[in-house]
């Protein structure tokens, strides 16, 4: 099932809510690697794991939407493994930006407690309130 309408336009439906609430890059980025692996993996777990890391490589999860990261390139440990075996991951926070960039995305996001966080706690933090604000976007 193709995720583009004729004239090459994401279908907002065919996606998750988290990236019809983000830019069209995004979009396109995760229908087009889901699209092809689909075609290569058949339609389940493994395809969309796929369509997932292909996004973070180039966006992170900010609150409800993803956004362009200011550095392509893995987001955390298991993003930079040659592996298609499910493992955690940072659930779309870049983990390998700096904690300053984690900071200001903690600031953005009025995470409490932030400036005594260490990076790990950080990244921790920012997980729950993407999390917390996709709910919240989910409900209106």
């Amino acid at each position: 099932m193709s995720r583009f309408t004729k004239d090459g336009k994401v279908k907002p439906d065919a996606l998750p809510s988290t990236l019809q609430r983000s830019d069209e890059k995004a979009q396109d980025t995760f229908a087009a690697t889901l699209d092809a692996a689909e075609e290569q993996y058949g339609d389940g777990e493994r395809a969309r794991r796929t369509a997932f890391a292909s996004l973070k490589h180039g966006f992170e999860k900010v609150g409800d939407h993803w956004e362009p990261k200011e550095k392509k390139g893995p987001s955390d440990e298991q993003a930079a493994r040659d592996s298609a075996e499910a493992r955690p991951t940072a659930g779309g926070v870049d983990a390998n930006a700096s904690k300053q960039h984690l900071y200001d995305l903690a600031k953005k996001l009025d995470v409490k407690g932030r400036s005594g966080m260490s990076k790990d706690e950080l990244v921790d933090a920012l997980q729950k309130a993407n999390e917390r604000e996709t709910r919240r976007a989910r409900k209106q």
